[in-house]
């Protein structure tokens, strides 16, 4: 379909199913998936599964893609939470109308970009991610995907599947 994803996943320890199912859904739907990080080369997943990050995120346009995806594992809550430029990026993406999405610990990444303030989002439902989203003033619902015009989130592990395949919907 001529469109472009970016899934951008911490520098270790990404979750291997929240990268690998909607990755796969969006090759098989004609996507062309670029692998992203803070670093480039082998990344090690949580439960050592390999990638490689081909691009710096900060050194690629957000305009050039259609849509970014910001994968969770337990290193996103160390690596990208806080990455002010990560964020400021992800807020631009917006701006230009690219679809911006987050699963996992990647939805509380988004989260606190405050683009979902007022609005319903969905994280993995442990505490320490439904509090973030709380204290950005998002509502937190119990959903494998919550998907808006402009915003998709996903779960975790159990919802990457439906998560892939809201992403394709989005772009089709």
């Amino acid at each position: 379909m001529g469109k472009k994803a970016l899934l951008i996943i911490p520098p270790e320890r990404f979750n291997e199913d929240e990268l690998f199912k909607p990755k796969e859904a969006l090759e098989n739907a004609g996507v062309e998936v670029t692998i992203a990080s803070t670093k480039t080369g082998e990344i090690t997943g949580d439960y050592q599964g390999k990638t490689n990050a081909e691009v710096i995120f900060s050194e690629v346009s957000s305009s050039d893609y259609d849509a970014i995806a910001v994968i969770g594992g337990s290193g996103t809550n160390d690596h990208l939470w806080e990455n002010k430029e990560l964020l400021s990026y992800l807020k631009q993406a917006h701006k230009q109308n690219v679809l911006v999405t987050g699963i996992c610990a990647g939805a509380v990444t988004v989260a606190k970009t405050s683009l979902l303030t007022g609005r319903k989002a969905t994280c993995y439902p442990v505490d320490v991610q439904k509090n973030e989203l709380k204290s950005n003033n998002v509502e937190y619902v119990e959903k494998h995907v919550v998907a808006h015009d402009d915003i998709i989130t996903g779960d975790g592990p159990d919802g990457a599947e439906e998560f892939g395949n809201n992403l394709v919907e989005a772009l089709s």
